[in-house]
């Protein structure tokens, strides 16, 4: 069925990892294909124990700012207070709900690399036109970003964002960095 041990072995993990038994032929025709398959066996055996040891030796994960974010994105997605919109025409009442802005703001924040928007605020009167608002995030960030360079990106990103999508007048765009993570695997910093 094979001749070389490099196919062998393709071809017993192959049926290993779909849960099923190699052909009685493909292990009666040589001894060393029966001695392959135990040697794989043991092998995947192992690295699943010891996948098990190293997880258990790993503290536990506080994962409380996940929850956090989350919250505070339920807590947002509110509708809130209606931003008016100028418009030519006396008649035509145009507005944006203060939910969208948060959710603009929100991922204009989480464009940033290394990044994680937790609670938003928009202080000030943004129903009344021209009113001077000052945008309040909290922010977390990963381990190893440069924590104020960060913040500045954030706060022009926002900016940015509200200058090319609202009417607001923002005065102000503070930056509260509340928590610094690990990254997952597959995340490293680029």
């Amino acid at each position: 069925m094979t001749n070389d041990s490099g196919d062998l072995i393709e071809v017993l993990n192959d049926y290993l990892d779909r849960g099923e038994d190699p052909p009685r032929e493909l292990l009666d025709g040589s001894p060393d294909h029966q001695l392959t398959l135990d040697a794989l066996v043991r092998f995947r055996r192992l690295t699943r124990e010891l996948l098990a040891d190293d997880v258990a030796a790993e503290p536990a994960r506080d994962d409380g700012w996940v929850a956090t974010i989350l919250a505070n994105i339920h807590s947002e997605s509110r509708a809130g207070r209606s931003i008016p919109l100028a418009h030519p025409s006396s008649i035509a009442d145009l507005s944006i709900s203060e939910g969208a802005v948060r959710g603009l703001v929100r991922a204009a924040g989480d464009a940033v690399s290394g990044t994680l928007i937790g609670a938003c605020r928009l202080e000030g009167d943004v129903t009344e036109p021209g009113s001077p608002i000052t945008v309040a995030v909290e922010a977390s960030v990963f381990w190893g970003e440069r924590i104020r360079a960060t913040a500045d990106h954030i706060r022009t990103a926002i900016e940015s964002a509200l200058l090319l999508h609202t009417e607001l007048n923002i005065v102000a765009v503070d930056v509260t960095v509340t928590d610094v993570h690990l990254r997952r695997t597959g995340q490293e910093n680029s």
